[in-house]
């Protein structure tokens, strides 16, 4: 059946058996890249050249991108199909990484890109986090399951700079930001899934500040492999005597191989490999069911040294909030793949004739992008895919302030570092959830070839569905909002935010072309800050049970309203820029596009936000109130 709906000229095959074609069909678009950290965030003037970024200018920027878009488009991305046909798999209780991957690895620390954004003196270029985060993305969107290795690896490192003895960095922060050893972090366990307090892996004292760890832990991604010569974990495990819940949680350093005081590789520490899953997507990565102390010999030592035992939830939390940007990055890198091949296949795909021309059985076939139903899916992916990427780029460019700020001017530190606290949890949630379905739009936008392992769009999708669940659900970053983001600081940062949208809708209500949009933005701001008012009515009013039943909800409003204020300040920009830029000059397109990207989204995804504030007003409870029972007689 699909056979009928597949283009003419068709792409190289991808063969079910051994002989997966190692083709790069990632794509990436940079003038995108470059427009908001130049154009909106103008990081060339706040950012660049500062305190701790004393040493980049914005040629390097750019630099750094062109150059590590050729590194991902050569070496990881041809590698992505291969990684999903392969998988990983278990020999002589290792676990062997698919073909090219141990090479791959090399040539990425060799260039350096794991680390660009590791201050220097630990080994690294010391670049902004907003450079970080795009170098991110064109890492994860090229080879996800490949780039989720030295990405966790990296987050180990940071938990030891920031918390470890100095006797602890010194033995193990060369080696992983080098890549000579991996990293991973350990919490979820067989019987307790996201709730980590209910932990059973244990911790005795050796009486030598090691402690004897025993337990398993699963679903833990990059858990062993075989392109570094040795893996550390960082396990919650709890000491006996420790309080109950998270509070009782201590964080080890537990390393495959313990090493000696001069970093050389003594003795095998009896962390093994119990399984592999078999999952949906990101077959590259091995996520892994691990076993810790199986002959009673894994030995592991507090981050920290002793006296930070019971402390490790807020230890974990550094890594676990870096790793919720990364995964809200991995969603945009996906999808914004997903979108542009499809758009590439929209041009090329030649079916049915014009709509002004659909009685006439003799006339000429188009390119299906010039089918209404085709455009207003390339629209909406380009609305998401590039909204969403602004949003990530906002982040880090607080961030970036908050770090520049921090010790000079206290106030504004605390301003940026409250919006980076309030921006995570949307990050990760709205990217990821958006990702996915932009991923099925993408597939649509094929029809039947979509579907079909000929083009790469099938993998995003797979592969994209993770992100929405691993490093919390995005339930729990909807309670996260909810519960302890919007009334941080007194509720500053949440006022901060609403008031920055306010400040915009009341400079731009009057523009010639935008008025009408900034209105629609206007009105869903005034819904969410109503909205965020309930929310509080909730919890004073004893009507907490309501309160999960709505948090999707808030945050989905609340990422709206964000993505369409960051697309409608693209748009003001955008049409200042087209006022001076030759109609035949690719900018000039590339700026039409930003208008009428924020258009789309002002008109067709903002008024939703008043619609789900009065739903959020029903306070409606059947799911609560119905019968367990009620839900099916089988």
């Amino acid at each position: 059946m699909f056979d009928a709906l597949r283009a003419p000229v068709m792409p190289r095959r991808l063969p079910v058996s051994k002989a997966i074609q190692a083709i790069n069909r990632y794509k990436a678009d940079l003038r995108d890249f470059e427009f908001l950290l130049f154009e909106q965030f103008k990081i060339q003037e706040q950012v660049l050249g500062q305190g701790t970024y004393e040493a980049w200018d914005a040629d390097q920027v750019k630099a750094s991108l062109t150059e590590c878009y050729r590194f991902v488009k050569e070496v990881t991305g041809p590698l992505n199909a291969i990684g999903d046909h392969e998988g990983c798999h278990i020999v002589d209780g290792r676990v062997k990484t698919p073909t090219g991957f141990k090479e791959a690895w090399t040539k990425l620390y060799e260039a350096g890109w794991r680390s660009i954004g590791v201050d220097a003196e630990h080994g690294g270029a010391g670049g902004p986090y907003a450079l970080m985060v795009l170098v991110e993305e064109l890492l994860s969107g090229s080879n996800t399951a490949f780039a989720m290795y030295p990405g966790l690896c990296m987050g180990a490192a940071e938990v030891i700079i920031h918390f470890g003895t100095e006797e602890q960095k010194a033995l193990y922060i060369p080696k992983m930001i080098q890549g000579q050893w991996g990293g991973t972090m350990c919490l979820t366990e067989p019987h307790a899934g996201s709730d980590v307090g209910s932990a059973r892996t244990t911790a005795k004292p050796n009486g030598d500040g090691s402690y004897a760890i025993s337990g398993t832990k699963i679903y833990i991604s990059g858990g062993d492999h075989d392109m570094a010569e040795n893996v550390v974990h960082l396990v919650l495990a709890r000491v006996e005597g420790a309080p109950a819940g998270t509070k009782g949680l201590t964080l080890f350093i537990v390393p495959r191989i313990r090493p000696n005081a001069d970093g050389s590789l003594a003795e095998f520490n009896d962390v093994s490999v119990g399984a592999i899953e078999h999952k949906m997507g990101i077959n590259g990565n091995a996520t892994c069911v691990m076993n810790f102390g199986s002959d009673g010999k894994c030995i592991g030592w507090p981050v920290g040294g002793e006296s930070k035992l019971n402390q490790g939830m807020s230890q974990m939390f550094l890594m676990m909030n870096g790793a919720r940007i990364m995964v809200g990055i991995q969603g945009v890198a996906v999808a914004s793949s997903a979108y542009l091949n499809a758009l590439d296949y929209a041009k090329d795909r030649k079916q049915g004739s014009s709509i002004t021309n659909w009685k006439d059985a003799t006339a000429p076939r188009v390119s299906i992008i010039e089918h209404a139903d085709v455009r207003r899916m390339l629209l909406d992916m380009k609305a998401r895919v590039e909204g969403c990427r602004a949003l990530a780029v906002k982040l880090s460019y607080h961030q970036d302030m908050q770090r520049l700020l921090a010790g000079k001017d206290d106030e504004a530190a605390a301003y940026h570092g409250g919006q980076v606290d309030l921006l995570v949890p949307l990050v990760k949630a709205y990217s990821t959830d958006q990702a996915f379905r932009i991923c099925e739009n993408a597939i649509q936008t094929y029809g039947g070839a979509g579907f079909t392992r000929d083009y790469p769009v099938e993998q995003y999708c797979r592969d994209s569905k993770i992100f929405s669940i691993y490093e919390g659900t995005n339930h729990i970053q909807a309670m996260d909002l909810v519960g302890r983001k919007l009334g941080q600081r007194g509720g500053a940062n949440t006022q901060a935010f609403i008031g920055d949208v306010a400040k915009f809708v009341a400079k731009h209500a009057g523009h010639e072309r935008l008025g009408a949009a900034v209105k629609q933005l206007g009105a869903a701001q005034e819904a969410l800050a109503g909205s965020a008012m309930k929310l509080l009515f909730w919890f004073q009013s004893g009507k907490v049970q309501v309160v999960p039943l709505q948090a999707n909800r808030f945050l989905e409003m609340a990422s709206e309203v964000a993505v369409g204020w960051l697309l409608l300040e693209q748009a003001v920009t955008a049409s200042e820029k087209l006022a001076s830029t030759d109609a035949g000059h690719p900018d000039h397109a590339f700026y039409t596009g930003k208008l009428f990207g924020a258009e789309y989204y002002a008109f067709n995804v903002l008024p939703a936000v008043a619609y789900k504030a009065s739903l959020m007003n029903n306070e409606d409870k059947t799911a609560l109130d119905i019968p367990d029972a009620a839900f099916a007689t089988v």
